[in-house]
């Protein structure tokens, strides 16, 4: 399905300081909206407040109305897909910029994330030095898992961008994550510590270096590299339990699991929030622990309670596979195959497709660690098809983990070498590999 705004005449509107044309103007909305685009280029607390604020000044501010729309989409629950549908209903725009905007938040909701991020690299064409736009377009193709998408997009639009230009250190963040997902360590983290230095607020610069130090494994480098950036991203949203996500993953690396349960409860799990990303940090970690033989105490307990009760909701199927964890963590297997069917029956957009090629199976093949289950489904081209689910290489690191111990557990050595030999292409040999001889699995 292809969303297309009502059209009107668009004049050129006028700029805000980050460059985006407004049909509204109010300097007041102006402001406020500029705001709300730092906000997001710097994962602030406050960006949600900032495009109530423009609103308030100028209730039929389109790009504002869009820009709600798309951090609730981004959040990516039942509810907030439809929250994200009525600020959809709401703008109404006119400028080109506003048109695109508002036709891309169209797609998301309607069809998905790359559709949408296709959207605006369209217009970014010929409106290169609006961050707002690079941004949005960063976090969509991340969410849809295409890491050649974000590069190509980022390497087409940095040549026309100068340090003067505002935004600057956060495009090149973006460029700097977009190397790191492509495999290129090196260029990924010159970007990232260069964006750092123009940017020292930009979490996303921060989360790429600390990406390129997770997947080349240097967990002291990376310690101190989140440790001293700590001053510029501390104050950030919940992006900041993800942080602290990578930070326990170095600490896991060397061994220190009491330092890695203390993060979970002061920094990455200190609430019950059932926002996707705050919980995949939770789970993903837990599950990590699980495969080690860490106890990890009533820690799952109120990970399946939520589980549980989003059990039915499959609109984004990498969460899903995380609240699955939750499930057979607990044994709960009546409620994993509520969560399994819906995963079946998930028949719109993207994300029907992402089910059906990739995250049924998987389903079943975590479903294989509850006893008495039976056999999983086979293993060998499972993985080269986790992209799709979304987020990073370190992210979806954890399926790729438990793909490797249900084949060692089988004892099948043709496709366990096979497994090891994917994870070696992303990432250095690291501790789960070393600890991985001689132990019989999860079963």
């Amino acid at each position: 399905m292809t969303y297309l705004p009502a059209r009107r005449p668009a004049p050129e509107g006028v700029a805000d300081r980050y460059g985006f044309r407004h049909a509204t103007r109010s300097e007041a909305a102006h402001d406020a909206f500029a705001h709300a685009t730092e906000g997001l280029l710097a994962y602030r607390r406050d960006t949600g407040t900032a495009i109530e604020t423009a609103l308030r000044a100028d209730p039929t501010m389109a790009a504002a109305h869009a820009l709600q729309g798309f951090a609730l989409m981004l959040a990516g629950r039942e509810e907030t897909l439809a929250a994200a549908r009525a600020s959809l209903a709401a703008a109404q725009p006119v400028t080109e910029d506003e048109t695109a905007l508002v036709a891309a938040l169209g797609q998301a909701v309607a069809t998905g994330p790359l559709a949408a991020a296709a959207v605006l690299e369209a217009h970014l064409q010929r409106r290169k030095l609006v961050p707002l736009l690079v941004k949005l377009a960063t976090m969509l193709r991340f969410l849809g898992g295409d890491g050649a998408g974000m590069r190509r997009a980022t390497t087409a639009v940095l040549p026309h961008w100068a340090p003067e230009h505002p935004g600057y250190g956060y495009i090149l963040g973006c460029h700097a994550f977009a190397l790191e997902e492509t495999g290129d360590f090196a260029a990924a983290e010159a970007a990232g510590r260069a964006a750092i230095a123009a940017a020292p607020e930009d979490p996303w610069a921060v989360h790429a270096v600390a990406h390129v130090l997770e997947m080349t494994k240097r967990p002291a480098e990376g310690i101190a590299w989140i440790e001293g950036c700590r001053q510029g991203w501390s104050g950030c949203n919940n992006f900041a339990y993800h942080l602290y996500w990578h930070l326990a993953l170095f600490h896991l690396e060397q061994g220190d699991t009491a330092r890695v349960l203390a993060l979970y409860d002061r920094a990455i799990r200190p609430d019950r929030s059932e926002d996707n990303r705050d919980f995949a940090n939770a789970a993903s970690l837990l599950w990590r622990l699980r495969q080690d033989g860490v106890p990890v105490g009533g820690r799952w307990a109120e990970l399946a309670d939520i589980a549980r009760r989003r059990r039915h909701e499959a609109t984004h199927v990498f969460t899903a596979l995380h609240r699955l964890f939750a499930l057979v963590a607990v044994g709960d297997r009546p409620a994993a195959h509520d969560a399994a069917r819906a995963l079946a029956s998930t028949d719109a957009g993207e994300q029907a497709a992402v089910a059906a090629g990739i995250g049924l199976p998987l389903a079943r093949a975590i479903m294989a660690l509850l006893p008495e289950e039976g056999p999983p489904p086979p293993l060998d081209g499972l993985a080269a098809g986790l992209a799709p689910l979304g987020g990073s290489h370190a992210q979806r690191d954890v399926f790729m983990r438990t793909l490797i111990r249900l084949a060692a557990a089988r004892q099948d050595s043709a496709t366990l070498a096979g497994l090891v030999a994917t994870r070696r292409r992303l990432m250095r040999d690291d501790a789960f590999l070393r600890r991985l001889g001689g132990r019989s699995g999860d079963r």
